[in-house]
């Protein structure tokens, strides 16, 4: 039987395959290819598989003279300018044998093909089935290009290449080339997508596919949200994914109440169905805190710069850690580290910080270095103390490279200035959720354009546009309704002209106010334009307030509390997952049963006149959990407390786009091209 341990080793075992194609060669990956790599195996494990070189995948590049062999590993599709990339480089070169894998099917390009290329050209591929196209026009292309028919060119298509196993114990998968996608808050918008949506959604589906088809598991998949119900419908409609099915079932009929071995709920749900889960500033997460106070990793979604100066001899100092390569989260080939990060997933941040601490003490006591055991409260410079003491001896660092990466991380974390920030937000985010309760949203607006005040006239209380922009999405997520919609509309009007000064006053544009007034400097922006994006804001956090209204049970993630009880904040996923496992199996009419075809509509429809039972999400002991748009470390550990409390025998695999911290959402939610997909080289 299939588990979910063995689905989650899918991608690197695929990533094994890719690798053993590298000797010999000079390898050019792109950057999402790099990002997975990156979390499964490990940037290294190219040269350690015999790899003479690892470039860019980028025109600028090429092979050196005594390189006669070229592996190309893409994301994308082979056309447009993903052919013209590998045209440019080849040209450039002297190769002689050339291979091009490509992670992605014609439906699963996250990047759509350019105007004018040829369809034929397209990488393709889906390992199986009758819908994979032929590679043979791009073989002839590369030997053409290579400069005679005596070259050799192979193409291939390699799946799963492009996910990334982020938590070995909390079973997460992440998909880099979907990071973009976040389901349009209004049902409307999801359920007449744009081609750009249309494209990342084809895309979610064939990854689905591609994972289910590589587990050889039949699927009943079930949605929450209408963006999830359309991935659902492109996975159901496939022409590979029915040919699956019928091989996962041995090609027999089978009653309900005795499923075919190899078959796995498959349960899709909305991000945009709570975004107040999304962007607060939870207090008991360390990964949260890590992932928003260190730089992210360049070309990474999910990843961040870990400086290891102290490590060294050299003197701190702007120009010296420019010398010295950032470490990072990610250590997939020490099971030692592999273990640390697992505990600060899942742990609280008191219980993940101790575990740091425990950690360095045992590799220091197993280097036998001068460690002086400290007792109460881990501090950032008792972790810092402790990482140092492997300065200067090198095997040690060697040995212990993982452990002080992810324990600088957490060291530079706890002193971070912005650590003081996040408490002030989440003190914020409670008395916002209090104040709900005691009035209503018109009151809480007023509240917020305090802070925007405030902020104008340099306040001690000074809150910056991108933190209130922040909170206002976590208010609105809440989806509090109000009883005086006139006094609402009023305050969104004096906020917006608020903010819209408050920008106009910036005297410099963070990312997400280039995004939003499309200006990149100050000078170029002007009062109309401020105003003009505040207004488009207030658009978009009117759809956030009624993302679930047209859920008939699972409308709520606030609960008002009472004289005894204090208002409270309900995430979704939680309520959805008591709802499925949690007494009988009662059906939850926001859970959306997508049927395989025809013979599933006929079963359903016998099921009326027949003993035979509708499906249902916990029918089976293999959970794959696809939360569409993003899942935060605090859901991934409340996932499995309640999976686990409340049917202890059923296993899951979280699937998600990326591992979210709260600056991500509103990025996200209020780019005009939030769903462009990703063309750069």
């Amino acid at each position: 039987m299939m588990t979910a341990e063995r689905v989650y080793r899918l991608p690197s075992l695929k990533w094994d395959e890719a690798l053993s194609r590298v000797s010999g060669a000079a390898v050019f990956i792109d950057e999402l290819c790099a990002e997975s790599l990156h979390w499964n195996r490990g940037a290294a494990s190219l040269l350690e598989a015999g790899a003479r070189s690892v470039r860019r995948f980028s025109s600028f590049e090429s092979g050196a003279e005594d390189e006669p062999k070229a592996v190309f590993l893409v994301s994308a599709s082979l056309a447009g300018r993903t052919a013209d990339v590998i045209r440019d480089v080849v040209s450039l070169s002297r190769f002689r044998h050339c291979v091009v894998l490509s992670a992605a099917t014609r439906t699963s390009s996250p990047r759509p093909p350019a105007d004018g290329a040829n369809p034929e050209l397209e990488g393709g591929g889906g390992g199986g089935g009758g819908c994979r196209p032929p590679f043979e026009r791009f073989e002839e292309q590369l030997r053409e290009w290579m400069g005679g028919a005596s070259c050799a060119a192979e193409v291939a298509h390699v799946p799963l290449l492009l996910l990334a196993p982020v938590a070995p114990r909390l079973l997460l998968l992440l998909a880099p080339a979907l990071a973009r996608l976040l389901p349009p808050p209004l049902p409307r918008d999801a359920r007449s997508p744009s081609p750009e949506l249309r494209v990342l959604l084809k895309a979610a589906a064939a990854e689905l596919d591609a994972l289910l088809e590589a587990a050889e598991l039949r699927e009943e998949c079930f949605a929450v949200g209408p963006t999830s119900r359309l991935i659902a419908a492109e996975l159901e409609a496939g022409c590979r994914a029915r040919s699956r099915r019928k091989a996962a079932s041995g090609g027999s009929s089978r009653s309900r109440s005795a499923p075919p071995p190899g078959t796995a709920t498959v349960l899709l749900v909305d991000r945009s169905l709570d975004l107040a889960g999304a962007v607060a500033h939870h207090g008991d997460s360390l990964v949260e805190k890590i992932l928003s106070a260190l730089p992210p990793l360049p070309g990474h979604r999910s990843d961040v710069q870990v400086d290891m100066l102290e490590l060294t001899g050299l003197p701190p100092s702007p120009e010296n850690r420019h010398l010295v390569a950032p470490g990072c989260l990610a250590q997939p080939q020490d099971a030692a580290a592999q273990a640390l990060w697992d505990s600060m997933l899942s742990n609280k941040q008191k219980e993940a910080v101790m575990e740091v601490r425990r950690h360095l003490v045992e590799a220091a006591s197993k280097e036998k270095l001068p460690i002086k055991m400290g007792l109460g409260r881990v501090t950032a410079d008792q972790l810092s103390s402790y990482a140092r003491l492997f300065k200067g001896n090198a095997e040690a660092l060697e040995r212990h490279c993982g452990l002080l990466q992810l324990s600088l991380a957490t060291a530079h974390t706890l002193r971070h200035p912005s650590l003081s920030r996040w408490d002030t937000c989440l003190a914020f985010e409670r008395l916002l959720l209090q104040a709900l309760g005691d009035s209503d949203l018109a009151a809480v607006l007023k509240q917020i354009r305090v802070l925007v005040g405030a902020s104008a006239t340099g306040s001690r209380e000074h809150y910056s546009v991108d933190e209130v922009l922040t909170l206002l999405v976590y208010v609105y997520g809440l989806g509090v309704a109000t009883e005086h919609e006139s006094e609402q509309q009023q305050e969104e009007s004096k906020l917006i002209g608020a903010l819209a000064l408050a920008v106009t006053m910036e005297t410099e544009l963070s990312p997400l106010l280039r995004t939003l007034t499309g200006c990149e400097t100050p000078a170029e922006l002007t009062a109309e334009r401020a105003h003009s994006a505040m207004q488009r804001v207030f658009d978009t956090l009117r759809g956030v307030a009624s993302a679930r209204a047209h859920l008939k049970q699972l409308r709520s993630v606030y609960h008002a509390g009472d004289g005894v009880h204090q208002a409270t904040y309900r995430p979704f996923l939680k309520q959805l997952l008591e709802e499925i496992y949690q007494g009988e199996r009662a059906d939850c009419p926001d859970v959306e049963h997508v049927s395989a075809g025809i013979t599933e509509l006929l079963k359903t429809g016998f099921s009326m006149f027949m003993k035979v039972s509708r499906p249902h999400p916990s029918d089976h002991a293999l959970l794959i959990l696809f939360v569409v748009g993003g899942v935060t470390p605090s859901e991934l550990r409340l996932i499995r407390e309640v999976v686990s409390t409340l049917r202890p025998g059923t296993q899951v695999l979280v699937l998600s786009t990326r591992l979210l911290k709260p600056t991500d959402v509103p990025e996200l939610l209020f780019s005009k091209d939030s769903l462009a997909p990703d063309i750069s080289i």
